[in-house]
């Protein structure tokens, strides 16, 4: 029996309910959701509505294309998050210097004007902070923060400098003496950049400061986060940079030689092409995965349980030659297997995982996920439209599962009911004897009813929001994770459906 089983197989053992939200979602006048009172009334909902766990993507800092799932670093938080309102209370900004932000939409993120205008809010925080020579309260102290986040907070922050220095370029284009980390960190360039990589750590201070307040808020109601962690790191980020050794990289250029994705799938024909350098599975093993442990565990302090993204991937995974245009011509590649979910239960026995076993499995990846006892996922939408044999059919779950009726990747309930094909709709109707009119609690309902231990409801389903409401189209380059709820529907879903769903959950024993 593996480690990991033997020490955390067992975590679902309860029927549960949760919903699916991520924090860029949250409404307010600063562009994009940000760690302020949102969040407490988003936990007073779930807390009214008898829901335990609030699941979210990625926290990291997201780079080019805005996707929490390339992010410039596996262990910092993304300073979007921050509130700046408390920076005003804090004395460290005016009101004046919200103001740019005040102009951009309340409906969607415009992600390239919120980089033009909170990032110089930021650095003028920073200025401040150093003027006044004081810690802020909550947030204990800065040095104490850095001191106790340097393994990865040194080489992010630089990393972050450097890029400004360099007009954004990714790292492989910069010059060959700061080309990796070990050199950069005592080169002239570091000199030169030490004030604004001192106020990128700073921005990860605010950050875990007032994520500490979240945990804290979540604990009181006795709501558990559930985070996400991509299985891959991006190329463009402190990781690659600062670990070289352990991707499959050119360790002279740094330009990755294979790089991740999937083949045609659900989603697209050609397969999804993402970039990321894939990892040197030996030069982890010969460690023990003390870098995959490390983050791990960083991500544990961020939130209760983690969902490992793209779970597959520790059987085999699919490697695309750096130069090819689409992922039709990559080939299956085998992963580290038992061997690395060993060395996690050993490292970390209390933390609970969940796999992300979607996509084509083969008996293999199945025996993987048995062998780890982990909860795999399981989505309503892919249940429909074939035959009884469907595993994705409430009558085909297991007990030790997370139904979904969509996930980020998804379209809502109502949209994909909306736009799927007679056949399919027809088969809904039939299935749950409904008359499809309101899918999205169709899906709501069968969910807590289902055999599997906890189910997910997107926010958007709760809302019965259509495809504009949509958070992420796999394979579109553009305009995703932009959705954001405005605060009256969250008020009139609290007061009209919240008692429901505490019926439900009472019902179906959650």
């Amino acid at each position: 029996m593996s480690n990991l089983k033997a020490a955390n197989s067992g975590w679902l053992d309860h029927r549960a309910a949760g919903a699916l939200l991520h924090p860029t979602s949250f409404p307010n006048d600063q562009g994009i959701g940000v760690l302020d009172q949102s969040v407490d009334a988003w936990l007073a909902f779930l807390s009214s509505a008898g829901i335990r766990y609030w699941q979210i993507c990625p926290l990291g800092p997201t780079g080019f294309g805005d996707s929490p799932y390339q992010c410039f670093s596996a262990f910092a938080g993304n300073p979007y998050l921050i509130d700046l309102r408390a920076l005003v209370s804090a004395g460290l900004l005016a009101d004046a210097d919200l103001e740019p932000l005040h102009a951009l939409p309340r409906d969607r993120v415009d992600f390239g004007r919120l980089y033009a205008t909170k990032w110089p809010a930021l650095f003028h925080a920073f200025e401040s902070f150093k003027a006044c020579g004081r810690s802020i309260q909550p947030y204990g102290s800065f040095a104490a923060f850095r001191a106790d986040n340097a393994d990865w907070l040194d080489a992010y922050s630089l990393f972050m400098a450097l890029k400004d220095h360099f007009n954004g370029q990714p790292w492989q284009d910069w010059p060959e003496e700061i080309r990796f980390y070990a050199r950069a960190k005592t080169s002239r360039f570091a000199a030169a950049v030490a004030d604004r990589a001192e106020s990128y750590a700073f921005a990860q201070y605010l950050f875990f400061g007032q994520w500490n307040r979240v945990r804290t808020k979540a604990s009181t109601l006795k709501i558990e986060l559930i985070g996400d962690t991509p299985i891959f790191a991006a190329l463009d980020s402190a990781d690659a940079w600062s670990h070289p050794e352990l991707f499959q990289l050119d360790q002279k250029t740094g330009r990755p030689l294979f790089v991740a994705g999937v083949p045609p799938d659900y989603f697209s024909a050609d397969g999804q092409l993402w970039g990321n350098p894939l990892y040197d599975w030996r030069a982890h093993a010969a460690d023990g995965y003390a870098w995959w442990i490390a983050r791990l565990r960083a991500n544990f302090a961020l939130c209760d349980i983690i969902r490992i993204d793209h779970f597959r991937a520790f059987d085999t995974y699919w490697s695309i030659a750096a130069e090819a245009t689409t992922a039709r011509s990559g080939s299956w590649k085998k992963g580290p297997g038992l061997a690395f979910f060993d060395a996690v239960g050993a490292a970390l026995p209390h933390g609970r995982l969940i796999a992300e076993d979607l996509g084509e499995l083969t008996p293999d990846v199945l025996a993987l996920r048995e062998a780890t006892g982990l909860p795999g996922m399981a989505i309503l939408q892919f249940a429909f439209g074939g035959d009884a044999e469907n595993t994705y059919l409430p009558h085909q779950l297991r007990a030790n599962s997370i139904l979904y009726p969509g996930t980020h990747d998804n379209d809502t309930t109502f949209g994909w009911y909306q736009s799927v094909n007679e056949k399919t709709r027809d088969h809904v109707r039939r299935y749950f004897r409904v008359s499809g009119s309101e899918a999205g609690w169709d899906f709501i309902r069968a969910a807590y009813a289902s055999v599997s231990r906890l189910a997910v409801i997107p926010l958007q389903d709760f809302l019965s929001l259509g495809g504009e409401a949509r958070f992420n189209v796999p394979g579109q380059p553009a305009g995703n994770w932009q959705w954001r709820y405005a605060p009256d529907q969250l008020e009139r879903l609290n007061r009209d459906s919240a008692p429901y769903l505490r019926e439900l959950a009472a019902l179906y024993g959650r």
